[in-house]
């Protein structure tokens, strides 16, 4: 019997190390659940800030991609995961083990950078989404890529022939507004950059860089405008000039189930 029983005990302990029984359940259901925890963020983004601003006592973990972050999360190394919400959506239809759970915690515009003064660009950049909204373009690429169904149809690539060219930053570990799909990058981001090329006369190169690298790209000429989910917000406004706002989004909590 104390034979069975010692075997019995180390079956359980070599069961623990491949199920992760080191998981300590956590529970978190409003945003002052996450006080004390260890949370994940995507490094310059503003669910980093937020948490940074509004979570006491926080163990917080920057990763180059909120897919990074789930990585840590479903194997315990953290709590929980803030991140936009389109791309989290995404994270949890890949992984059936998390879940969003939405708190209400900021909502956000997203718009597109470019260098302080580029004020033609700029000019461009509007008139694109303006026009965007105003011919339906704008809600046949919300329906592309964020279909009620969950079928994404990439639209077909609009070519340029001129010569010209204007550099698209963007940081592709953001779906469904930039990723990578087989050898290439797409996204929402990705087909306005191209109809934003179109309106300038040029050829888009776009440009996969981790985010945080994005507004010093544009700084050093590296590239000429960024499209990335990338929210306004006062302290960009410092380095960048941005266009009109083109989506409202808002940081979500993803957790294990």
């Amino acid at each position: 019997m104390k034979k069975f029983l010692r075997i019995l005990a180390t079956a359980l302990v070599l069961s623990c190390l491949f199920v992760s029984c080191s998981k300590s359940k956590v529970v978190i259901n409003t945003a002052a659940d996450l006080n004390g925890k260890k949370i994940g963020v995507q490094t310059g983004t503003t669910g980093e800030m937020w948490v940074q601003d509004n979570v006491q006592n926080v163990s917080l973990s920057s990763f180059k991609t909120g897919i990074d972050a789930s990585l840590d999360l479903k194997n315990g190394a953290i709590d929980a995961v803030v991140l936009d919400e389109l791309p989290a959506k995404e994270i949890v239809s890949r992984n059936s083990d998390l879940v969003i759970i939405d708190m209400d915690l900021a909502t956000e515009e997203y718009a597109i950078a470019v260098k302080k003064g580029n004020t033609e660009l700029l000019s461009q950049i509007n008139q694109t989404i303006n026009e965007m909204k105003n011919n339906g373009e704008y809600v046949s690429l919300v329906n592309a890529f964020m279909p009620v169904d969950g079928n994404i149809v990439i639209p077909a690539t609009e070519k340029s022939s001129s010569s010209k060219v204007v550099k698209l930053g963007t940081n592709a570990a953001f779906p469904p507004f930039e990723y990578v799909e087989g050898k290439d990058i797409v996204g929402f981001d990705i087909t306005m950059g191209e109809k934003i090329a179109k309106t300038a006369n040029a050829q888009l190169e776009v440009v996969d860089m981790a985010f945080d690298s994005l507004i010093p790209a544009l700084a050093s000429d590296a590239i000429d405008f960024i499209a990335a989910g990338m929210s306004v917000t006062d302290e960009r406004k410092n380095n960048v000039d941005f266009s009109v706002p083109y989506y409202q989004s808002k940081q979500v909590v993803i957790v294990r189930k």
